[in-house]
């Protein structure tokens, strides 16, 4: 009765990782490179004790019809072709049989991952909804350098395809939401009605970490090329655009192009990454006369839902077209490839200078431009009839749906806090001043002009006699501030001259050491938030620590003076009985 407690029930349903190996020969790495590309992952089981036959150790466990669904996958044979293929290709080595080895090398096992993703994703929409880390995934190991800890072949064809999907963003206009982060730029579009964010890593110069198992991201992102090299070749296809695809180039900027080799060359790939051209499409037309949509109402739909979902589309249509006619130029020290990305998502064109990379379109000097991003506090060779911002300004002009004052982006101007657009504030929640003045641009509303109707609307309401609350709650100088004010504006509708008197100011002295204290504080938490998950997991220990030694402290310091009180009330009470 004993054997057979745990050969039956949740015990048959599971398999332990080495067990699995056995079964299907394989070995550790090649066994975790199949489960990975096959989307088999391990499960916990809700009975582990039995299930691991009473034993309390720690094992891996798969359900054990994934591991019968493995047996029958073509890669297994492909994977054990390539060990004997390496153990021959080593011994030609050994025996200096050249011939033998470039025969083994033309014959080298190769195997294609494309049934594995029509398995795995029946249809297109199930593909679309699991990009978010097929291109985060991408886009992190295209940016990686060439130092030998990933293939090259890899790195290259991570930058291609990522190219190629930032191309087709760019023609249908499907861009959303940008936000700046720590960890990078996150982006997201709707792309069939699905909703893809994904995050793109600054381009910095950095060090691989120690820390990582590059074979298991390199397995991974095996599995996502292939996958965003299928999804790409269907979004093209539903733009009407050659794939691969091909730049629709001016006379004026043509490439020499040698047949068919120019479009593989280096030179075009380099001007199709520039993002600045447009793509050429299978059926060449002037413009796409888009269809417009029938609107029937549903049941229990009314007019009000479709007036709604009108203005929708009017202003998802009109957020499209959000830096038409515009012409940008980006300095040198701006991020170029992520500013060109977006102002093309949006209609504006852009350029900058030749010598920071291909495919510029125009020159400094064009007299067209009537924006200059630039990202430093000064800047000497300024035209007049354009407008100096920061780079900030395209990222929160996207985000709040319209084209922001320029104002507050200015070359030495304090920055506005940038906001994040995947925050919905709910009822109830605190909404931001910064946020509340984006949401009234957003309605056509002007912060400026809604106060000055606010001041008047009180004026006339202090006429009336009708404000004494508001008056009894205001400070006494805002009160002189505002009664100066309508005696100057009486006075210039009169024709008077104005009684301007100059007052002294206070002077506000800065607490240095108060600085230095907030700066140091400001710098440290910013430490803490850098720390990686280990280092964070041990300082949050050594603080606890430090912090419990801190409260026994003070809760010994209470015991020993409230000791000491008891002493001291006793020692008068004992006079005062003395003295009686």
């Amino acid at each position: 009765v004993g054997g057979c407690e745990y050969e039956r029930g949740a015990a048959t349903n599971y398999i332990t990782r080495n067990k699995a190996r056995k079964k299907l020969q394989l070995s550790l790495a090649d066994f975790r490179r199949l489960c990975i590309l096959k989307g088999i992952y391990p499960h916990e089981p809700k009975h582990k004790k039995k299930v691991n036959k009473g034993s309390t150790a720690a094992r891996t466990f798969y359900l054990i019809k994934d591991i019968r669904f493995l047996l029958h996958e073509p890669i297994v044979n492909k994977f054990r072709d390539y060990k004997v293929f390496v153990r021959k290709l080593r011994k030609a080595y050994g025996k200096a049989e050249w011939n033998t080895v470039d025969r083994l090398k033309d014959n080298k096992p190769v195997y294609k991952l494309d049934h594995i993703i029509k398995e795995r994703y029946p249809t297109f929409i199930d593909a679309l909804r699991d990009l978010d880390d097929t291109l985060s995934m991408c886009f992190l190991f295209s940016t990686f350098p060439r130092t030998g800890k990933c293939h090259v072949q890899t790195i290259q064809l991570c930058r291609r395809l990522t190219v190629e999907f930032m191309n087709f963003v760019i023609g249908s206009r499907s861009l959303q939401k940008v936000f700046l982060s720590i960890k990078g730029i996150y982006y997201q579009v709707e792309v069939l009605g699905q909703q893809i964010t994904w995050i793109v890593p600054y381009t910095f110069a950095h060090d691989h970490p120690t820390d990582v198992d590059y074979r298991v991201m390199a397995t991974f992102t095996e599995f996502f090329t292939t996958l965003l090299g299928f999804v790409n070749f269907r979004l093209y296809q539903s733009l009407n655009l050659m794939y691969p695809p091909r730049l629709q180039l001016n006379p004026e900027n043509e490439l020499p192009a040698d047949g068919e080799c120019a479009v593989d060359s280096e030179n075009y790939m380099e001007r199709l990454s520039a993002l600045s051209d447009s793509l050429a499409r299978v059926i060449p037309s002037s413009e796409e006369d888009e269809a417009e949509i029938d609107e029937f109402p549903a049941e229990g739909e009314n007019a009000e839902l479709l007036e709604e979902r009108q203005k929708e589309r009017e202003s998802l249509a009109k957020q499209k077209k959000l830096f038409e006619g515009m012409k940008f130029f980006l300095n040198r020290e701006v991020p170029r490839e992520s500013l060109a990305f977006i102002i093309r998502c949006f209609g504006g064109q852009v350029s900058w200078d030749k010598t920071l990379c291909s495919g510029a379109l125009y020159e400094v000097t064009d007299k067209t431009i009537t924006h200059q991003i630039v990202d430093r506090p000064n800047f000497n060779q300024q035209f007049i009839n354009r407008c100096y911002i920061q780079p900030q300004w395209i990222f929160d002009s996207v985000n709040a749906k319209t084209l922001l004052p320029v104002a507050d982006y200015f070359l030495g101007v304090v920055l506005p806090p940038h906001l994040s657009p995947f925050v919905d504030e709910k009822d109830g929640d605190y909404i931001p001043p910064e946020k509340l003045k984006l949401l009234a641009l957003q309605r056509g509303e002007t912060p400026h002009a809604k106060q000055s109707d606010s001041e008047s609307e009180d004026d006339q309401e202090d006429e009336d006699g009708s404000d004494e609350d508001e008056d009894e709650d205001m400070d006494e100088e805002e009160k002189r501030e505002e009664q100066r004010l309508k005696i100057m504006e009486s006075q210039k509708a009169k024709g008077q001259k104005l009684n301007v008197k100059v007052t002294t100011g206070t002077v506000k002295l800065e607490d240095k050491g108060r600085v230095a204290q907030l700066v140091q504080a400001e710098e440290k938490r910013l430490a803490i938030m850098m720390m990686k998950k280990r280092e964070k997991y041990l300082y949050n220990k050594i603080m606890f620590g430090k912090k419990r030694k801190v409260r026994e402290t003070n809760k010994l310091a209470e015991k020993r003076k409230a000791h000491d009180d008891a002493v001291k009330a006793k020692k008068k009470r004992n006079k005062r009985m003395k003295s009686q």
